[in-house]
């Protein structure tokens, strides 16, 4: 990796970073997510298509460098556990994916959180 492994990790296309996303959220037992001064979480409505997504990342320095020029959003952790046991069903239930890892090009893996939640488990049986 380069002097900025960050950087390096979001040139991958989305399909490496995802592979990326799995490997270091199962090793950490963690996700990220960037929360605003009212403790609401950040969502993405893309203009283009009209879905509504949480952006989620492997570690807290990914979220800190996607909320650069954002003053009010800071990174929080949500344990695995909590992930797959309240957020997988709430997520479902208000209709909305997850976009993982946004990447420099702009492009990101979207994907509903049951799929999400399965490819992590796969991963997690593997380790």
């Amino acid at each position: 990796m380069s002097d900025n492994p960050i950087h390096e990790v979001l040139q991958m296309d989305g399909e490496e970073r995802y592979d990326y996303f799995l490997s270091e959220v199962v090793e950490e037992r963690e996700i990220w997510i960037l929360i605003n001064a009212g403790n609401q979480f950040l969502k993405i409505v893309s203009e283009e298509d009209g879905v509504a997504y949480l952006p989620v990342w492997p570690g807290a320095a990914f979220a800190i460098d996607y909320a650069q020029g954002s003053g009010d959003l800071s990174p929080k952790s949500i344990s695995l556990p909590d992930f797959f046991r309240k957020w997988v069903p709430g997520l479902s239930k208000d209709g909305l994916e997850v976009g993982v890892l946004p990447g420099a090009d702009g492009e990101l893996w979207i994907t509903s959180p049951e799929e999400l939640k399965s490819d992590l488990q796969e991963v997690l049986s593997d380790f």
